[in-house]
């Protein structure tokens, strides 16, 4: 994805990142599971990956997409064991293919205490069994990726969006021509369409909780929570 400000993303969110020493097991290493694991590992992360299938597992090695990866049975408790994986902060679950081994798996690592499991879902009945047996969160990859690009095209101001609840999101935009050389006082943000401004920066370089004078250029990145009705309301 292109990092100019047309489609640049991420941008603040990325620094927010969570310390590095924080650990990952990938379960199943299909398309989704290798992408998970090559943008965990390139962004510095401790990723494991474990498929049934010797060659998805020899694959990802060969690439260098992940720190260690394994052949294991996911559906049996003592394999998951004897891998470590019960010991790590976070466990992906991208065998949504596979209904019932999804389900046996993401039961197997809740049942051990796993803190964090996030399970793919290949539909809406499966998404509400894994939720049944545990999964912290639940991802189904093509109707996410179906809104996103919708926002997209709609919304071509939207960079990046983080739901805090149903009803709340904190989102990253590019300054709208609008609101060119306008400070943040002249424009009422919180006044006008109800929200806050949390930073406003460019690329990487962030100024946070901005002071009213701040003056808003045309390539400057504003960063806003709020309601998502209200922020719906914003010129984008």
């Amino acid at each position: 994805m292109s990092q100019s400000l047309e489609r640049q993303s991420f941008s603040f969110f990325r620094n927010l990142r969570p310390n590095k020493a924080r650990q990952f097991a990938v379960i199943g290493l299909g398309r989704f599971g290798r992408a998970v694991c090559e943008t965990l590992h390139k962004a510095g992360y401790e990723v494991l990956g474990t498929d049934i299938n010797e060659k998805r597992v020899d694959d990802i090695l060969a690439s260098g997409l992940a720190a260690h990866a394994l052949v294991i049975d996911s559906t049996n408790p003592l394999s998951l064991k004897e891998a470590g994986i019960f010991e790590f902060d976070t466990v992906i679950v991208s065998i949504g293919n596979y209904l019932q081994e999804s389900i046996i798996t993401t039961l197997n690592l809740k049942e051990a205490g796993v803190t964090n499991v996030i399970a793919k879902a290949s539909s809406e009945v499966h998404a509400k069994l894994l939720q049944k047996v545990g999964a912290d969160r639940v991802v189904l990859p093509e109707y996410e990726a179906g809104c996103n690009l919708a926002q997209t095209l709609v919304r071509p101001g939207l960079l990046e969006s983080l739901d805090l609840d149903p009803e709340h999101s904190i989102v990253e935009i590019k300054v709208p021509e609008s609101f060119y050389g306008k400070t943040i006082l002249e424009l009422q943000l919180r006044s006008d369409y109800g929200i806050n401004v949390l930073a406003i920066g460019q690329s990487k370089n962030f100024d946070i909780n901005p002071k009213p004078d701040r003056r808003l250029q045309q390539n400057d990145v504003l960063v806003v929570i709020g309601n998502k009705r209200d922020l719906d309301r914003l010129p984008l």
